[in-house]
């Protein structure tokens, strides 16, 4: 298999990937991980609707997950006018955009194993260190998020594997605008459409060895634990 030489040009969607990737994981993290605690710790009226809505991402079609982002964030939309005049916004086919498209579609991700994580810690740990006299602050940042660092760094993984191989919501809300929204997965098929086989080859490889090594190590971490 031939491999053409990426140009200066070619590298733009990856650069353009790390970036919207890494910042929706962040995003992801800090909702995820909040909500999961949240979820793990407080029993609320409407609280098994609320997680279902939360999770509804990972079931959805991108498509109709990107529709529904430009029904509220389009310049139309119900939030679209608001965030352009207070705060001079705009999401629809900009990188930004990207970025809140993959962090909703990689917030699951997080979720799910955070509060899987939180929900298996013993509670008597926690107890014992009130109990010597630790705050809730103390308990949580010394007992609680050590316990649960395992699943939420998988999580998180697991989260930027996704946002980077986002495609569907990302394409409605930001467009494939080469050099200014067009991601890896875009690149590809673009690559694929236009019959240039060897661009195609080289993004796909690119993707596929960072999101194969992006779950040897999710697995490792979600492994049992070797005394």
């Amino acid at each position: 298999m031939e491999f053409a030489t990426l140009t200066m040009l070619d590298w733009d969607p990856l650069w353009l990937t790390l970036r919207v990737a890494t910042l929706a994981t962040l995003v992801a993290l800090v909702l995820g991980t909040a909500s999961a605690l949240l979820f793990a710790r407080v029993r609320f009226p409407g609280r098994d609707v609320l997680d279902a809505i939360l999770t509804l991402p990972m079931v959805m079609p991108p498509t109709v997950l990107g529709y529904y982002l430009i029904v509220v964030f389009g310049r139309n939309g119900w939030f679209g006018p608001w965030l352009e005049q207070t705060f001079g916004i705009h999401l629809i086919f900009t990188w930004q955009g990207a970025v809140v498209a993959a962090a909703i579609v990689a917030f699951p991700l997080v979720f799910k194993s955070a509060r899987a994580a939180f929900e298996n810690i013993e509670p008597t740990l926690e107890r014992a260190a009130r109990t010597l006299g630790s705050t809730e602050p103390a308990v949580f940042f010394r007992v609680t998020l050590p316990l649960a660092t395992r699943g939420i760094v998988a999580g998180t993984l697991l989260a930027y594997a996704r946002a980077m191989g986002e495609f569907g919501a990302t394409l409605m809300i930001a467009g494939n605008l080469p050099g200014r929204t067009q991601t890896l997965s875009m690149a590809v098929y673009d690559a694929v459409q236009a019959g240039d086989q060897a661009r195609a080859d080289m993004l796909v490889v690119v993707i596929s060895v960072t999101c194969v090594l992006i779950l040897v190590v999710s697995g490792r971490l979600l492994g049992p634990r070797h005394h």
